[in-house]
C-alpha cells in the first residue's frame, strides 16, 4: 500500500520548501557567526568582547548542528518519496498514520513503533 500521488507531491513540496528554508538559514548563521570574519584574529579586543564572540559561536554552531539533523531528516524523507517508500514504518513496515506524518513529516516510525522504542 502507497499513498496516492496528489498526498506525495504535496509533500514532496513541503519538504523541499522546508529544505530551502534550512538551507537559507542556515546561510545567514554562518554570516552572523563572529568567527567567520577573518579580521576577528588580528583584533586584539577585550576579554569581555572575546567571551561574548565565543558564547554567540558556540549558540550559532548548536543552531547549526540542529538545523544541519533535521535536513538530513528531510533529505531522507525526500529519498523515501522517491523509492515509493515513504510514509512505511521502518520497523514493523505497516503504513505510518496520516496524522502522525502531518505533524512530523521525516517520521520514520509508527506510533507503536516508537513508544516501544522509548522503553
Amino acid at each position: 500500500m502507497k499513498y496516492p500521488q496528489n498526498i506525495l507531491t504535496d509533500i514532496k513540496k513541503h519538504l523541499n520548501a522546508e529544505k530551502d528554508k534550512i538551507q537559507t538559514t542556515l546561510l545567514s548563521l554562518k554570516a552572523q557567526d563572529p568567527f567567520s570574519d577573518p579580521e576577528r584574529l588580528i583584533d586584539n579586543a577585550a576579554s569581555d568582547t572575546e567571551a561574548k564572540e565565543e558564547s554567540s559561536h558556540e549558540r550559532m554552531e548548536a543552531l547549526e548542528k540542529e538545523l544541519r539533523m533535521h535536513l538530513k531528516d528531510i533529505e531522507q524523507a525526500l529519498d523515501r518519496v522517491h523509492k515509493g517508500s515513504y510514509g512505511k514504518c521502518l520497523n514493523c513496515g505497516k503504513m505510518i498514520d496520516t496524522d502522525r506524518l502531518a505533524v512530523k513529516p521525516t517520521a520514520l516510525l509508527c506510533v507503536h513503533c516508537e513508544r516501544n522504542k522509548e522503553k
